[in-house]
């Protein structure tokens, strides 16, 4: 089969290594740069498996500028493309998506579309009624950043969503999903098929839903601080009941990263016509949380420097572990309410180019950087901070992601 595969982020280049195992896969991005790393065989992102594969001999990858030409001559083509979300309009911002259909219809090319990216429920049905097209189905991935490719050769499940009463383009859906399950190392996951709206509220729910666990654990670690409990002792206690899990339930400042904020946001977007109060609560929690963590954080510096001349030490803007990406991180919502109330924030954080970030300074020199912080704000506890420990908060009961 030949491919191409519109975006090289996370998703769009580990779909393309997944997929380059066997088939022939032009990867299309507008990034000179990028489309010259890819080439070179070196990862423009972080993530250890998509570093190693990239050096194996068998991949059959090229990435191209020339999206016209990949379009034209593939049999599938997969938009990964950024949606990223406009809070005035209340929705993604589905441009990318479309202009990669303008290019695949602007070439000729009667390949299957697969929209990979997020996009509202119900989108993918009013694209097609828009450009008046039958090629177009869903496909939600379920990736973590900095384990993308991992998760693609290790699949929890497969879910493609495929149009009713097209039996043409259902056939195409089932090899694509073959094509999936034939690149990844596990064999045995469950291949879910679904109309294209009930494939687009997979994926906001999913994820809503994993904002939600984020929220809960975070609300019962601030009445844990705030009461005098043991955060840790309460999780562990209701967390060895299997229906609930000893997973995803370590307390951090807020979810964050790319997905979980944007995708709650446009859930409660969908829902405007349906009753609810839970989805809306998730997106409020987060705020709250925030508020919280940052109030603690200069009541604590207010306490060692009673005059208020302190500085807060930013430790890392980044959420997880292996990952160099702090869009939407929690700790930038943080940051804003210390500029808020006027307070110095220095910043440590290595994958920055910049010497200064949102009008703050950033210390490369971790030493100097535990010298200058009054307190240092760290999402994530780390071994290089033992030394400095009672200057750290952190709600990271379990020292892990």
């Amino acid at each position: 089969m030949k491919i191409a595969v519109a975006g090289t982020g996370y998703v769009g280049l580990s779909n393309a290594i997944l997929l380059a195992q066997n088939n022939d896969v032009e990867a299309v991005d507008i990034i000179p740069e990028k489309v010259e790393m890819i080439n070179r065989r070196v990862s423009p992102i972080v993530d250890a498996e998509i570093e190693e594969y990239l050096k194996k001999d068998n991949l059959r990858l090229h990435a191209t500028l020339d999206g016209i030409s990949a379009y034209r001559e593939a049999d599938y083509i997969i938009i990964s493309a950024p949606t990223n979300y406009d809070e005035e309009l209340d929705s993604f911002d589905t441009s990318a998506v479309e202009a990669v259909i303008d290019q695949v219809i602007e070439s000729g090319s009667k390949a299957l579309i697969v929209v990979k990216s997020t996009v509202p429920v119900g989108y993918t049905q009013a694209i097609r009624e828009k450009y008046g097209i039958t090629n177009v189905i869903f496909s939600p991935e379920f990736l973590r950043e900095g384990k993308a490719l991992y998760d693609n050769l290790y699949p929890s499940r497969i879910v493609v969503g495929i149009p009713q009463n097209d039996e043409e383009v259902a056939e195409k859906a089932r090899i694509f999903a073959q094509l999936l399950k034939e690149g990844a190392i596990r064999k045995d996951m469950e291949i879910v098929f679904t109309n294209l709206t009930e494939a687009e509220a997979v994926k906001l729910f999913a994820n809503s839903y994993l904002a939600m666990r984020v929220a809960f654990f975070n609300e019962l670690d601030t009445y844990a601080e705030v009461k005098g409990l043991s955060t840790a002792q309460i999780i562990r206690g209701m967390c060895l009941d299997p229906r609930i899990g000893m997973h995803y339930n370590n307390p951090s400042f807020g979810y964050g990263g790319y997905c979980l904020p944007k995708d709650t946001k446009q859930l409660r977007a969908n829902y405007r016509d349906v009753p609810e109060n839970m989805v809306d609560a998730i997106v409020e929690a987060n705020r709250t949380r925030k508020d919280y963590i940052a109030s603690q954080v200069m009541d604590r510096a207010l306490a060692v420097k009673g005059d208020g001349d302190y500085t807060i030490g930013i430790y890392r803007l980044t959420m997880k572990a292996n990952s160099d990406n702090f869009r939407k991180s929690a700790i930038l919502g943080v940051m804003k309410r210390f500029e808020k109330a006027g307070k110095k924030v220095v910043i440590f954080e290595p994958a920055l180019k910049e010497n200064v970030l949102y009008g703050h300074d950033v210390i490369r020199n971790l030493d100097e950087f535990k010298r200058i912080s009054t307190v240092i704000v760290a999402n994530r506890m780390e071994e290089c901070l033992g030394d400095v420990q009672e200057k750290v908060y952190t709600r990271d009961v379990f020292c892990r992601d």
